[in-house]
């Protein structure tokens, strides 16, 4: 879903140098890529760390990716809870 929204909201208008890197970032292995836009981790090539934190900042906004913390007492979010 990260990928789809960078995708659909940024792609059009994204230069060749942004597409080259993010070809260059669809290219690593999975577990790695999930690392970078899931986990925080911070690639050591500037400009695949620069296009990580692009993917992921809709995460850290206040009600990032749908998910409003604010729905339930406590913060809960129903759509969200751990199994």
């Amino acid at each position: 879903m990260l990928l789809e929204r960078y995708a659909e909201s940024t792609l059009p208008e994204a230069g060749p140098a942004e597409r080259m890197t993010l070809a260059r970032l669809l290219e690593l292995p999975d577990p790695q890529l999930a690392g970078y836009l899931l986990a925080g981790e911070v690639p050591a090539d500037a400009g695949l760390a620069a296009l990580a934190r692009r993917i992921r900042a809709p995460l850290a906004a206040p009600g990032a990716m749908g998910h409003d913390r604010t729905r339930l007492p406590g913060g809960g979010d129903p759509g969200c809870q751990a199994v």
